[in-house]
């Protein structure tokens, strides 16, 4: 640890009033005092303090008295540096750290540790039901998210994959859809964007909005009331011009998610009947719903098998090593249950 002295005191005496009237009495005393070293000690955290420096001087009148006093005081002033300093080599070997004040933090920044939040009374009734990093078998953890799922609203059984792969190569993305045998238990909305024959076609597949040109106009305007865009290849090209709206919601047509095709009927049933589109994000974890909290213990496991099946299968040819680190489910309220890999890779349904 780099250690410095502390300022020096410099002090102007004035002169006794019996010696006035020698010639020597003219000058003053000056005396220069230096304290013990090691006094001053910086941390990694530095705190400059500039002590008070106390000037006096005083002036005699003829009649003996002391007529004029001036006292100039420089108060303390002490700043905090809260960045990592640079080390200034001195004679003794010895380093002093100077760093700038940091700006104060903004945003998700600002926000308190994730160790400091408070939590809800019930969250953490129900989180004592589990034991945090232990490992459940696949019946023990669907029986645990259905016990946490405590909440007056129908909470969503949700899973959270973390793979071993990295989504900013090409070759390590994962994109694609899973067919929910048992439905993911809520209404889905669909629209159509197509023309021509395929307008009646649609209707007639049970689509929920069907257009064209006049479709798209509505969503420029704002117009979001869907959960899923299927469009046709034909419409693609005007469809281009709706990515900044649609791209950051997800509805945005994509071969690769089942909603651009031809075989419109299809894909509206499939839709409708609980196919669910999943991908990586840029951290490598799959974050995807696969049922509701008020499903049969056998539903939600026949649910997450589809789900675990489909994302072993569409392993990307880039992922290298093992490509299951952790798997997780939880209600949407809930705390979080960790699986066994091995366990639900091997599952059998009886």
């Amino acid at each position: 640890m780099a250690s410095a002295a502390a300022p020096s005191t410099f002090s102007l005496t004035p002169p006794h009033l019996q010696d006035l009237h020698r010639p020597s009495a003219a000058s003053s005393t000056l005396s220069f005092r230096k304290p013990k070293e090691n006094a001053l000690f910086f941390a990694p955290i530095h705190i400059f303090s500039l002590y008070p420096l106390t000037l006096q001087c005083g002036r005699v009148s003829d009649n003996g008295r002391l007529s004029n006093s001036l006292v100039v005081s420089a108060l303390a002033a002490e700043t905090e540096v809260g960045e990592e300093a640079a080390d200034l080599d001195l004679e003794d070997g010895g380093g002093v750290a100077v760093a700038v004040a940091t700006k104060p933090k903004k945003g998700k920044a600002a926000l308190p540790l994730k160790s400091d939040r408070t939590r809800s009374k019930r969250f953490l009734e129900i989180q004592k039901l589990r034991v945090i990093k232990q490992e459940y078998d696949l019946k023990t953890a669907i029986s645990l998210l259905k016990e946490t799922a405590s909440t007056k609203f129908v909470e969503t059984a949700e899973a959270h994959f973390r793979l071993n792969i990295d989504p900013k190569y090409n070759d390590q993305q994962l994109r694609a859809t899973v067919n929910l045998p048992k439905g993911t238990g809520q209404t889905v909305k669909v629209a159509v964007l197509t023309q021509g024959e395929k307008f009646d076609e649609a209707k007639n597949a049970g689509a929920d909005i069907v257009g064209g040109e006049d479709l798209i106009a509505q969503i420029k305007g704002g117009f979001m009331d869907f959960d899923k865009l299927i469009a046709t290849p034909d419409m693609m090209p005007k469809v281009a011009s709706l990515g900044k709206l649609l791209g950051p919601r997800g509805l945005m047509p994509n071969p690769k998610a089942g909603t651009v095709t031809t075989n419109i009927p299809q894909a509206i049933g499939e839709f409708k009947k609980g196919k669910v589109e999943y991908r990586a994000d840029k951290t490598g974890i799959v974050h995807i719903p696969f049922g509701k909290a008020d499903f049969s213990e056998e539903d939600l496991i026949v649910n997450l098998l589809a789900v675990v099946k489909s994302v072993d299968t569409n392993k990307p040819s880039g992922a290298k090593g093992v490509y299951w680190k952790s798997a997780h489910i939880c209600s949407s309220m809930g705390p979080s249950i960790r699986l066994n890999i091995k366990d639900v890779l091997d599952y059998k349904p009886t």
